[in-house]
C-alpha cells in the first residue's frame, strides 16, 4: 500500500515538472502559453480547412463568409509564433492563404 502511494507521488511529481519544463520552453521561445495554445488550436483548423479547399472549387456567399472568417483566425494564430514551429505546414498555409485570396477577390469584384 505504501509502495503504490510512493509510486503515484513521484507519478504526479514527474507529471508537475514535465507541465513547468514545457512552459518554460514555450516562454523561452518568446511565446505566451495562450498564443501556444491558440496555434495548436489554429493547426487543426488549417488541416480542415486545407481539405475544404482542395475539396470544393465553388462556395456558396455562405460558405466563403465562414471560409474568410476561420482563415484569418489561423493566419492570425501563426503570426504570432516562431515561423520554425510552423514550416512543416507551410504549404498548407500556403494553399489556404491562396484560396483566401482568391474568395477576397470574388467578393470584392460581385460588389
Amino acid at each position: 500500500m505504501k509502495l503504490m502511494l510512493v509510486i503515484v507521488y513521484i507519478l504526479i511529481l514527474v507529471i508537475f515538472y514535465l507541465i513547468v519544463f514545457a512552459i518554460f520552453q514555450i516562454r523561452s521561445a518568446g511565446m505566451k502559453v495562450k498564443d501556444f495554445w491558440t496555434f495548436i488550436k489554429a493547426n487543426e483548423t488549417l488541416d480542415k480547412l486545407y481539405a475544404f479547399s482542395k475539396k470544393y472549387q465553388k462556395l456558396s456567399p455562405q460558405e466563403q463568409v465562414i471560409f474568410l472568417a476561420e482563415a484569418e483566425k489561423v493566419f492570425s494564430a501563426f503570426d504570432k509564433v516562431p515561423n520554425a514551429l510552423w514550416e512543416e505546414e507551410y504549404a498548407k498555409y500556403m494553399e489556404v492563404l491562396s484560396k483566401y485570396k482568391d474568395i477576397r477577390v470574388l467578393r470584392w469584384s460581385s460588389r
